[in-house]
């Protein structure tokens, strides 16, 4: 009786049903990089696919790259303490660093060229959209765990786990704030970070598996260390977004382009997200059994898997 229940249970309304046909999807990427480089690239690959081949298959592929990621450096490095060069700690194997290169490169290629597909066979729809969507909140908590693996818990060369909790949150506010401008221009503008990201994440493994892991224990002038360099970058890159969103958001209204919600429905979507960062960002420091250190992978996770949640549910 529970599975009928289940399976006839109304999950959308006839209001929300009605929005799918009213919905067009509209995007502005004007990063230069993929612009003038990935989307010709993407253009040329994506008449190799077979036309029958699904789009959300090629978009669930690109995802299981990155999750193939995660379980290969979980496997390896649960702790992060692989790459720490601490006594007692055995070393990541480098054939896996050369896998999370490819897995990584082929699933911003696959999520580069999975919207070309649907509309060159004629299946783009806001279903896909939405599933997109999904995966790729997900994907925000994997790919920066997994860049943690490089440099490890090391004390003098890489940043303890709490300071890459903060690069996660970092990244999934990015995230999020440039959906909420979409909710309120109607239009999706894409974070010239995400293409830098994903090549700089490609080039990173491929040096940590031609060089190994010793790569990174280096220290640069004024005796910033390249962990310290990293962590930099990832938080410039996420707050970089920002000042184009709130611009963005502002000239919808001057112009009356965008969606010309009110004040309280426009920031509707934010409260979920401070909600969530209020809680999650203390309770690292009230847990009783010092969460952070002891399983910090089970915290980025749960941060990640929860945020997934949120940022799909508006």
């Amino acid at each position: 009786m529970a599975l009928q229940e289940l399976l006839n249970y109304k999950y959308l309304t006839q209001e929300q049903l009605n929005g799918f046909d009213n919905y067009k999807y509209s995007a502005r990427d004007t990063s230069p990089l993929s612009v003038y480089v990935m989307h010709p690239f993407w253009n040329w690959i994506v008449k190799f696919f077979p036309r029958w081949l699904a789009p959300n298959v090629m978009t669930f592929l690109g995802f299981l790259c990155t999750v193939v990621n995660f379980l290969l450096l979980s496997y390896y490095d649960w702790n992060f303490f692989a790459s720490s060069g601490l006594p007692n700690t055995a070393p990541i194997p480098s054939w896996v660093w050369l896998c999370c290169a490819i897995n990584i490169f082929l699933a911003y290629t696959l999520d580069g060229i999975d919207g070309k597909q649907a509309r060159r066979i004629g299946l783009s729809g806001p279903l896909g959209e939405l599933f997109d969507h999904g995966l790729d909140s997900y994907t925000a908590v994997l790919i920066p765990t997994c860049l943690y693996s490089i440099f490890g818990r090391n004390a003098i060369y890489s940043v303890p786990p709490i300071r890459m909790y903060y690069v996660c949150w970092m990244v999934f506010f990015n995230f999020y704030v440039s959906h909420w401008e979409k909710y309120n221009t109607g239009v999706l503008y894409l974070p010239w970070g995400y293409d830098l990201s994903m090549w700089g994440s490609t080039a990173m493994y491929l040096l940590t598996w031609w060089f190994g892991y010793q790569f990174w224990q280096r220290t640069l002038p004024l005796g910033i260390t390249l962990g310290n360099m990293m962590e930099f970058v990832l938080h410039l890159s996420a707050m970089a977004n920002t000042p184009m969103v709130i611009i963005n958001v502002y000239n919808s209204y001057i112009q009356r382009t965008g969606k010309m919600r009110s004040f309280k429905e426009a920031m509707r979507p934010l409260w979920p997200l401070l909600s969530f960062i209020i809680i999650m960002l203390l309770w690292p420091f009230v847990s009783p059994n010092d969460i952070m250190e002891k399983d910090p992978r089970i915290m980025f996770m749960l941060s990640g898997t929860i945020f997934s949640n949120v940022s799909v549910s508006y």
